[in-house]
């Protein structure tokens, strides 16, 4: 998650505690399921807080905006103010409950912020709406959005932290009568779901084209592949980004796969194995005793940037130099970014976070309001994958990028979400100068 999402979390029963996050205003910057076009409308203990004033004129109308969708958005959150009427016109708080603070920083550092600036823009005022982190811990997820809802809350919006979560926040807010939007990750229950994210089955499809190119590129010969899958145990969204990746370089969408799964291309599969809970040291151990077991493994596939690392760094530990073995990753994390500059990895699927978080609030907005959202908006439907219960949901898919060292300088470093700085701290100002990023 990453992950990110297709990201580790770790979980333990706690009570909830109030602890307020600092309001957080950043400049304008920088998963899953079976998809199908659809047009349909229809961890410690505390958790964190942000409850953050958001003033603005309101339009007039409480129109749904003309041609608003998925390509709506963009990096200086322009098309928040034309929901400013609908906004105004809707009744009840909206709830953001993110899931943790640990798993990826993503959530403090992109996501809080994001949202409050998208809800700003959007004309909601302090006691419209309110901003939370579980810190990890189920129980602390599940009394948030009670919480919320006691409130007040007309629509939540909340990444769950596992199936578990999501059915129980679910039933909740349904037999409340409360609009639910899953954001990131999937939940498959109820009919008053929403799920926004970027296509999953996109985001494993574009890890398998890069891999496949880049095991080419490097010149891996007769590649004997092991795949590192994500949390599948807890994640559907883990199972389509293998279900992804596996479709473009084996042909196939099982997950996992087979070992001695071969291609066309010469590729033979030494191994697929499953990373409980996207824990990367497990990961890292896994990976320890393939490449023990099968010395001759020379490209690797990994569900996200925290499991390619954990592989680079076996690698390095056994001498294997750069480009030598590819790895694969997403989330788009500065280590994702250091390992693809230095040449252990291929690329990493890139998600922008502030275009999700828009995407969130607009279909929020209009719930709220008790408008049907566009199809532009709610463009796709997002099913189970095969294993996992659950019902289709109504689903807004955003596009996935994948970043390599060619557009690292023109997607992650211009979208501020990597700090070009570090970065070439990292890496030395020389290889950062040939990716034409200046720190």
């Amino acid at each position: 998650m990453t992950n990110n999402h297709g990201i580790g979390r770790g979980r333990t029963c706690g009570a909830i505690a109030a602890m307020s996050v600092a309001a957080l205003g950043l400049a304008a910057c920088s998963s899953t399921p079976s998809t199908s076009a659809s047009g349909a409308s229809k961890p410690a203990t505390t958790s964190g807080s942000t409850m953050t004033s958001g003033a603005g004129s309101t339009q007039a109308s409480g129109a749904v905006p003309s041609g608003l969708g998925v390509k709506s958005f963009d990096v200086g959150f322009t098309t928040m103010s034309q929901l400013k009427g609908l906004t105004a016109a809707g009744k009840g708080l909206v709830g953001v409950i993110l899931p943790d603070t640990t798993s990826s920083t993503r959530y403090v550092d992109f996501d809080a912020p994001y949202f409050k600036k998208a809800l700003e823009a959007a004309g909601y005022s302090s006691s419209d709406y309110k901003i939370d982190n579980a810190q990890g811990v189920d129980a602390t997820e599940v009394a948030l959005a009670q919480a919320d809802i006691s409130k007040g809350a007309s629509v939540l919006i909340f990444d769950p932290l596992n199936s578990t979560v999501g059915s129980q926040v679910e039933a909740y807010a349904s037999s409340h009568g409360v609009q639910l939007i899953s954001y990131d990750r999937a939940t498959f229950a109820g009919s008053n779901t929403y799920y926004v994210s970027f296509d999953n089955s996109q985001v494993g499809k574009l890890i398998g084209q890069g891999f496949v190119d880049c095991a080419s590129a490097w010149g891996v010969k007769s590649p004997k592949v092991f795949e590192l899958d994500g949390g599948e145990d807890v994640d559907p969204n883990a199972v389509s980004f293998a279900q992804g990746y596996n479709s473009v370089i084996w042909n196939k969408e099982t997950t996992p796969l087979s070992a001695g799964t071969t291609n066309s291309k010469g590729f033979t599969l030494v191994g697929d194995k499953i990373t409980p809970n996207w824990v990367n040291a497990t990961g890292a151990t896994i990976f320890t005793q393939q490449f023990t077991a099968h010395p001759d493994i020379n490209a690797t596939v990994e569900a996200n940037d925290g499991l390619g690392n954990a592989v680079v760094t076996v690698l390095k530990s056994k001498g294997v130099g750069p480009k030598k073995i590819p790895t694969t990753g997403q989330d788009a994390t500065i280590q994702g970014m250091e390992n693809i500059l230095q040449g252990y990895q291929c690329g990493s699927v890139y998600k922008p976070i502030y275009l999700e978080t828009q995407d969130a609030v607009a279909l929020a907005t209009i719930l709220r309001a008790k408008q049907t959202p566009p199809s532009g908006l709610v463009n796709a439907q997002t099913s189970p994958p095969k294993g996992v219960s659950g019902s289709a949901q109504p689903a807004s898919l955003l596009a996935p990028i994948w970043v390599t060292g060619s557009n690292m300088n023109d997607t992650v470093i211009k979208d501020k979400f990597i700090d070009p700085a570090a970065l070439c701290k990292a890496v030395g100002a020389s290889v950062c100068s040939a990716a034409h990023i200046t720190p």
